[in-house]
């Protein structure tokens, strides 16, 4: 497989870790260089990492993992997107945003959107990929995609007021959402 079609799946990847970043971009607007580097990081792990584990364990697990991928990122993402929701609605507008920063959930959005690379890993076992730079490629893409999402939604916070939980909230729910789809509709 060749440069330009691995950096395409990158960056078809990148897309909910992107949605993902600029929900926590939204609910985080004091987010520090050094944070937003942090969660872009882990973001970027997961996903090349996932990548490389789908190649590797892929053809073991493929059968089991193919039938369920959709309901684990649908279970997790409306998980901490309804809690996000119902946090962002008990607010008052003195209140600051919920700090949805907690090692936990952002374990649970990296593993929630990265579902995707782990079944692409899994279709890289089957194709001629040099599976290690495909990987640092994917996680490449993702941190870049990640910390500009971030900054957007840095930018962004500080106009929506206290309603911004509610708003990173539904993003996770519809991340979720289509992945759930688009499995759907391709098996």
């Amino acid at each position: 497989m060749d440069f330009f079609t691995i950096l395409a799946i990158a960056l078809g990847l990148s897309f909910d870790t992107f949605a993902a970043s600029l929900s926590y971009g939204v609910v985080r607007s004091r987010i520090m260089f050094g944070q937003a580097t942090g969660v872009a990081v882990v973001l970027a792990l997961f996903q090349g990492g996932l990548t490389v584990a789908g190649y590797f364990l892929g053809s073991v697990f493929s059968d089991a993992l193919s039938a369920t991928d959709h309901w684990v990122a649908l279970g997790l993402l409306s998980f901490l997107g309804i809690r996000m929701i119902v946090e962002g609605l008990k607010q008052t507008r003195e209140e600051e945003p919920r700090d949805f920063s907690s090692l936990l959930v952002l374990l649970t959005i990296a593993l929630g959107t990265s579902i995707d690379a782990f079944a692409v890993g899994i279709s890289f076992a089957l194709l001629d990929v040099r599976i290690w730079e495909a990987g640092i490629l994917i996680g490449a893409i993702t941190f870049l995609a990640s910390m500009t999402a971030i900054r957007i939604g840095k930018s962004a916070g500080k106009r929506l007021g206290n309603k911004v939980e509610i708003i990173g909230g539904i993003i996770l729910i519809a991340i979720g959402v289509k992945i759930f789809i688009e499995h759907l509709l391709a098996g």
